[in-house]
């Protein structure tokens, strides 16, 4: 994960992975077939990692308006604590999502988080909380966006703003804003 992050598919070295791993290079080429393949098996688990960590937030126990800031407040969360994610994506992205793509797990992955995020709504729409017509899948682009844009181009911003946005004020503030733009989206 590290290298591939670090270096992106095309930088990235299985001899550099397998000292990492204390692994026998040849023993990850028997096992995954080819450094794509192994590449592939980092995307799954990275998607698999934040999935399960959703999870865990446990948002159909909290109320619809609760939960939705939680998981506004997760996500955002989610890309400070693990950075790695978005270097994987960006390296992903540029590939055209070619690997993601012969994936038979990452629907499957997502499903659960789709269905979760639509009982919120629900929940929030029949309390009156929530407006109608939200797609589960657009609202949750949406949220990941709004942290990702941030810190996949917090250099580049931070220099055009002559501020750094890789502050920690900064970074709470924008934190705070994200789940507002949410909620207020969402609010019926």
């Amino acid at each position: 994960m590290v290298e591939f992050s670090e270096k992106g598919l095309g930088g990235a070295r299985v001899d550099s992975i397998a000292r990492r791993a204390a692994a026998n290079k040849r023993m990850i080429y028997h096992y995954f077939g080819s450094k794509e393949a192994l590449f592939l098996a980092v995307l799954e688990r990275t998607y698999d990692d934040i999935r399960k960590a959703e999870a865990d937030l446990h948002l159909d126990q909290l109320d619809p308006v609760t939960a939705m800031g939680r998981l506004v407040q997760f996500s955002f969360g989610y890309f400070i604590e693990n950075p790695h994610f978005i270097r994987l994506l960006n390296s992903e992205n540029l590939h055209g999502a070619r690997h993601l793509r012969r994936s038979t797990r990452i629907r499957d992955m997502h499903s659960p988080l789709v269905e979760m995020i639509g009982r919120m709504l629900r929940r929030g729409q029949r309390e009156g909380a929530f407006r109608r017509r939200v797609d589960p899948v657009q609202l949750y682009i949406t949220i990941a966006a709004l942290g990702y844009f941030y810190f996949a181009n917090i250099h580049t911003l931070s220099t055009v703003f002559g501020v750094d946005l890789a502050d920690g004020r900064l970074i709470a503030q924008r934190r705070r804003h994200a789940v507002d733009v949410v909620l207020g989206y969402l609010r019926a």
